[in-house]
């Protein structure tokens, strides 16, 4: 049976999700321009190096390169606001499928777990 998170260990988590939170939209604002259009309001930037065929392909190396990470720090900031929530809610720690307790080991290697492993194990063995 796992114990329930001390709150000192939740607001250290908290803290470092805030920090992460942080860095995540510099990286975002570096990477991508205001785009209305776009659900996110973000559209990643597309490099101008000239009109070269090498530098075209540069370019749209380079504009596939941020488009991927402009993705993964997307799902990283909804994981980090989705946590910071159920923090809010005093729901964290607790499986979203099961409902039992997650380990406390599992949640300081990874803070934005939502699932126990046995619930995570069992999903990805169903995909």
């Amino acid at each position: 049976m796992e114990k329930e998170l001390n709150q000192k260990t939740i607001k250290e988590i908290e803290t470092q999700l805030l920090t992460q939170k942080k860095q995540i939209l510099h990286d975002l604002s570096e990477l991508s321009r205001k785009d209305n259009h776009e659900a996110d309001n973000l559209s990643a930037k597309f490099p101008e190096y000239g009109d070269k065929p090498d530098e075209n392909a540069q370019e749209i190396t380079d504009y596939s390169t941020t488009l991927a990470t402009e993705k993964v720090l997307e799902k990283s900031l909804e994981d980090i606001n989705k946590t910071l929530e159920r923090i809010t809610k005093g729901t964290y720690g607790t499986c979203k499928y099961c409902g039992k307790l997650i380990a406390e080991k599992r949640l300081l290697a990874r803070p934005t777990a939502s699932s126990c492993i046995t619930c995570k194990t069992e999903l990805q063995e169903n995909e």
